[in-house]
């Protein structure tokens, strides 16, 4: 009977703070007299601008930025939910293909894209007479590798759910309290970052990405990842390129090698036995080399959040454009 008072008490007390928290959100967010929200139909994001258009009404704008890094099924669903729940939201095209620093992939790419988006959103705030850009990083960011924050810094946007110290689990406990359908999505991120730091990032690959994603998607997969590696095979039959029989090759010309691209997926742990049984693994490496991934591999770790960060091994490269 204690026992169960007590947990009683414990979960009221953790709704007590979470409820606390909100208002807290709230009402700084109606300090602000009016704020344009970086939208990406995420679950932060979806959450920030409902709030956001609740406590400010018309002084609140989402705004979300398309680039081929986005899936369309993501933006289709993004704007889907910010029509049912009346948030005003315009789609702004960004630009971060042109920058050569983007594409080159290094370990700070979230930089440039950041720091593109933030460019474009605001000459659309002072043009709409909003105070304040914000964005969805919340209080379980803090600590990770997060290039794209010192985009926010430089352009003095503000991130209201860390502020008052709201946690994704927080984020998506109020979520299903409001209705919105983005409460257990997965997390996402874009599709860049599925492409190994150092490989060079292109709308050919994206779109690959993409179209496999979605795929295990559509077959009930949860917690998905498409990791995209290229191989350098040699054309003339030294083998890979960097072996010991390319090695042997007195003259090496870079013209003879060909691209080839491996997948390798992520799922949950948990879907490990989904993905194995019948022939569910046979249909997937079928499609995607119809996709164009010559190799198709299953992570034994699964899906694990910031696995591309392990490559570095403790080491940030910020080669270019030399900003963290």
């Amino acid at each position: 009977m204690a026992s169960r008072l007590d947990k009683g008490r414990s979960q009221w007390h953790s709704g007590s703070v979470m409820d606390g928290k909100l208002d807290r959100l709230r009402e700084l967010l109606r300090s602000f007299g009016s704020c344009l929200v970086a939208y990406s139909g995420g679950v932060d994001s979806v959450f920030l601008a409902r709030v956001a258009s609740d406590v400010l009404a018309d002084k609140a704008l989402a705004v979300i930025a398309d680039s081929p890094s986005l899936p369309r099924r993501e933006l289709a669903e993004a704007l889907e939910v910010a029509s049912r729940f009346q948030i005003p939201v315009r789609v702004v095209k960004t630009a971060e293909f042109e920058n050569a620093d983007y594409l080159a992939n290094p370990a700070n790419r979230c930089y440039f894209c950041k720091h593109e988006l933030f460019d474009a959103l605001t000459p659309i705030a002072r043009a709409e007479g909003l105070a304040v850009i914000a964005y969805g990083e919340n209080a379980s960011d803090t600590g990770d590798f997060r290039p794209g924050a010192q985009a926010a810094a430089e352009f003095q946007v503000r991130a209201p759910l860390k502020e008052v110290g709201l946690a994704k689990a927080e984020i998506r406990e109020l979520s299903a309290q409001l209705g919105l359908p983005t409460a257990d999505k997965p997390q996402m991120a874009c599709l860049s970052s599925r492409i190994p730091y150092g490989e060079p990032v292109t709308p050919g690959k994206l779109a690959m990405i993409e179209r496999a994603e979605a795929l295990l998607r559509d077959m009930g997969f949860y917690d998905v990842r498409v990791r995209h590696h290229e191989l350098r095979i040699a054309e003339c039959g030294l083998g890979i390129a960097g072996t010991e029989a390319d090695s042997k090759s007195e003259i090496r010309n870079p013209k003879s090698e060909m691209t080839r691209h491996l997948a390798r997926i992520e799922v949950g742990p948990t879907e490990f036995v989904k993905f194995v049984a019948g022939d569910t693994a046979g249909r997937v490496a079928a499609a995607l080399r119809e996709m164009g991934y010559t190799h198709v591999t299953l992570d034994l770790q699964g899906y694990r959040r910031g696995s591309a960060n392990e490559a570095l091994g403790g080491r940030i490269s910020t080669t270019a454009g030399g900003r963290l």
